[in-house]
């Protein structure tokens, strides 16, 4: 695995979302209440909107255009529930964020 460099815990705060391309996929950080770091696909699943645009209120990510919603520790629809975030996995280095893109896809739900 190749996990590279994406932020630092300063760049991100418990209660925030952040985007970032890598390698090409746009990814979204959030840091979840507890200070917990995951990263999923950057464009929600139903229309290719960026997730960025919306909404984060800690425990739901929620897309600006259809008012979609995702848990924000599992990436799992909540509304609708039929749907998932593709996760990327998180490691730290330090103060540094670190994200793998290698072998993860967005994937993409019913219109």
């Amino acid at each position: 695995m190749s996990f590279k460099k994406v932020c630092t815990l300063d760049d991100l705060w418990e209660g925030e979302m952040e985007s970032f391309n890598i390698e090409g996929q746009e990814i979204l950080l959030v840091c979840a209440e507890g200070g917990d770091i995951k990263a999923f696909q950057g464009i929600c699943p139903h229309q290719d909107i960026p997730l960025i645009e919306g909404k984060f209120d800690g425990q739901k990510i929620i897309c600006r255009a259809h008012l979609w919603q995702f848990d924000a520790c599992t990436g799992k629809g909540i509304n609708p529930d039929d749907c998932v975030l593709a996760e990327y996995p998180v490691r730290m280095d330090g103060d540094d964020v670190l994200v793998e893109t290698e072998g993860v896809a967005a994937l993409f739900a019913h219109s």
